[in-house]
């Protein structure tokens, strides 16, 4: 995994929904549907890093 990408582990919550984890880095997140997760998962990522720092919405994969 380079520095410009983040890859999020997806599984079913146990309370229904979906969880975001991203590997490698302390991101979590979670949803009611797979598109606010795509959602949660931009608003998590923007928030964990700087502007300059922030990977770009096409180095996010959810797996």
């Amino acid at each position: 995994m380079n520095g410009n990408e983040i890859i999020f582990l997806v599984q079913d919550s146990i309370e229904g929904g979906y969880e975001a984890k991203a590997l490698g880095f302390s991101i979590f997140t979670e949803a009611d549907t797979i598109d606010e997760l795509r959602g949660m998962v931009r608003d998590a990522v923007a928030c964990h890093f700087d502007d300059g720092e922030r990977p770009s919405a096409k180095s996010i994969l959810l797996c």
